[in-house]
């Protein structure tokens, strides 16, 4: 880890719900309605996501509870670090500062699709009764992509409770730190072909994404619709995303 990252992590942390509160959110959750998508951009800065990609590396063991390599388990090619806990302060900061933003528009959804559960406003909460389930081990992760790396379509869940938006931060700069490497989306609704999205960032966007499914509005009325992410082909270079999902896993 380069000087400057350590310095950018010891440094006292932001206070994150500010930052949180200045997104522009009715346009945010205007596309989430719209596509089951929206990009916050600028979420971080440049040291702080150089920061956090070298603690993939260069973080003690114990910052992380496990190591998945991808092509071992079908799911792609690459790999990625599960968290432990205590997160380290950018994360759980982020988490808990971007959570009530989104849980209306979770509780919006529910309602939309006739879905019973709803959100506390407080993550702690939310966190509470996962952890009151057996969902007690923590779910933000760093991914790292070398080239020819990919992440194929899939959707995170980990138990019974999910909450079902996400946030992927790109940690890295496209055309100069990777190329390829896109962040794809795809959409199937009943009975037609699914529709894919590539959802282009830059270093320190923020992409907000349904994890399972959201609902259309068709002519008799809402209908769900399912989703699925996953990071094209990498061309060259390396690629570091953080990923906040609000659920813990069992």
């Amino acid at each position: 880890m380069s000087a400057l990252a350590r310095t950018t992590l010891s440094a006292p942390p932001p206070d994150w719900a500010p930052r949180a509160a200045a997104i522009d959110w009715p346009t945010a959750t205007e596309a989430l309605h719209q596509q089951g998508s929206a990009v916050l951009p600028q979420l971080l800065s440049a040291p702080e996501c150089s920061a956090l990609a070298g603690l993939y590396s260069g973080a003690s063991e114990s910052t992380f509870r496990s190591r998945v390599v991808m092509q071992r388990h079908g799911f792609g090619q690459g790999e990625y670090r599960y968290f432990s806990y205590p997160l380290p302060r950018v994360v759980a900061g982020l988490r808990e500062a971007l959570y009530p933003h989104l849980a209306p528009i979770a509780n919006q959804w529910n309602t939309a699709m006739g879905i019973d559960v709803r959100y506390p406003a407080r993550h702690a909460d939310f966190i509470a009764r996962c952890h009151a389930a057996g969902q007690l081990r923590p779910t933000p992760l760093l991914l790292q992509y070398a080239p020819g790396d990919y992440n194929c379509l899939h959707q995170d869940l980990y138990g019974e409770h999910v909450f079902p938006l996400q946030v992927a931060i790109l940690l890295s700069e496209p055309g100069h730190d990777f190329t390829g490497g896109e962040f794809v989306l795809t959409e199937q609704r009943p009975r037609m072909q699914s529709r894919a999205e590539v959802v282009p960032l830059l270093r320190g966007d923020a992409v907000v994404f349904a994890v399972h499914h959201r609902p259309v509005q068709g002519t008799r009325g809402p209908y769900r619709v399912q989703m699925r992410h996953g990071v094209s082909r990498l061309r060259s270079g390396q690629r570091h995303t953080l990923g906040v999902i609000f659920h813990d896993a069992e």
